[in-house]
């Protein structure tokens, strides 16, 4: 993986960059549409890639472990060919996917035990075993195997747990080197850092996380509950700190707004089930603020569901239609929406790098963040 840092913003510390990887390029600042089991919810692959037009989408080590399982993902020469997915793809290590299973899950040094969701079965995750198993999976950029500490968080409790995903980073790194990539490839491995909402936890985490020398490095542990403002702060704090060339990946963010004020931090790559959950639940993000589209007053709206027609969808139906679809509870409608979400998350990170590139980023995002405040 390469990446060159294009430009930077001269009122922020926004930055435009191009990652590189075998399987293609990907402009950053980028969102990454979530493709937690093989699949971006809703969304065929060719509208994926003809309308949304991702230059990367994320997949879930711990879901895609217990099903489809990695022997079927190996048969099938890893997770781009068994989805027929031909750009990049990124996957996160499980780590957030074992902290949200707080009732079922037990955390050593060794590892984490932890019961499926799905049969209630017992498996052990390990930092070797989870290298192993996206050694498989054969995403382009894999994830380190870490912590996520919950909000709020004891002091004692973040420390602690942060010198654990520390000492299992370690161990990752010293695996990876001994288990061969499988299909012809290569894969570029982030750290992550923790440290919860506490500065000085943050930035010894991200000391240590920059001294790795990986060639991209993530931020985990936030957008957990904390407000935010915290989260801002947080990714200040790091972003000072994890080197000016190399990506940063802000994991698991966020709403239209936190990614501008993220970017405005200096952080390059992002993804969030929000614009594809929020989606199936009639939540439509827009330039001018947000839509409930089941709200009694799109009833007979025919206007399209966005003027501004970033995907087809935007152009093709009405809101009137759409807000029927949900009412009826036609899948029709989800997908529609889904389409409509991810399409302006892709359409607002382009935007935003176009404005880093031409120097008035900044303006252009105080803009942006008033409107897309607005309840439509």
């Amino acid at each position: 993986m390469k990446f060159d840092l294009i430009t930077k913003d001269p009122q922020s510390k926004a930055r435009a960059g191009l990652i590189t990887t075998d399987h293609g390029p990907i402009e950053t600042p980028i969102f990454m549409p979530v493709g937690t089991v093989a699949t971006v919810k809703g969304v065929h692959q060719r509208e994926l890639k003809n309308d949304i037009n991702p230059d990367i989408i994320l997949g879930n080590t711990y879901h895609l472990y217990l099903r489809p399982q990695t022997p079927i993902l190996e048969k099938a020469g890893g997770l781009h060919k068994f989805m027929n997915w031909d750009r990049n793809i990124l996957t996160d290590s499980g780590g957030y996917q074992v902290y949200s299973l707080s009732g079922n899950r037990k955390i050593k040094e060794e590892g984490v035990k932890f019961k499926s969701h799905i049969d209630g079965s017992y498996h052990f995750f390990s930092p070797e075993s989870v290298m192993e198993i996206q050694r498989t999976i054969g995403a382009d950029i894999i994830m380190a195997f870490d912590e996520c500490t919950p909000y709020p968080c004891d002091y004692r409790y973040a420390k602690r747990s942060m010198h654990m995903t520390h000492r299992w980073l370690d161990r990752c790194i010293a695996h990876l080197e001994k288990v061969p990539v499988k299909y012809g490839y290569d894969q570029a491995f982030f750290p992550i850092v923790q440290g919860s909402t506490y500065k000085d936890l943050r930035a010894q985490s991200a000391e240590y996380i920059a001294n790795a020398g990986a060639v991209g490095n993530a931020i985990g542990g936030l957008s957990v509950g904390e407000p935010a403002e915290e989260m801002y702060a947080m990714s200040e704090v790091v972003c000072n700190i994890l080197p000016e060339d190399k990506p940063r990946y802000l994991m698991g963010v966020g709403t239209p707004i936190n990614i501008l004020e993220n970017i405005a931090l200096g952080i390059d790559m992002f993804d969030c089930v929000m614009p594809t959950r929020n989606a199936r639940n009639g939540m439509l993000f827009t330039a001018n603020g947000s839509i409930n589209i089941k709200n009694k007053k799109w009833e007979d709206d025919f206007s399209p569901i966005d003027e501004m027609g970033i995907t087809f969808v935007d152009t093709e139906y009405s809101k009137a239609y759409l807000r029927h679809l949900f009412a009826a509870n036609e899948f029709l409608g989800k997908q529609i929406a889904t389409i409509h979400n991810l399409g302006f998350y892709m359409w607002l990170v382009r935007e935003a790098r176009k404005h880093i590139l031409a120097g008035d980023f900044r303006e252009w995002k105080e803009k942006m963040v008033k409107q897309m405040s607005q309840r439509l």
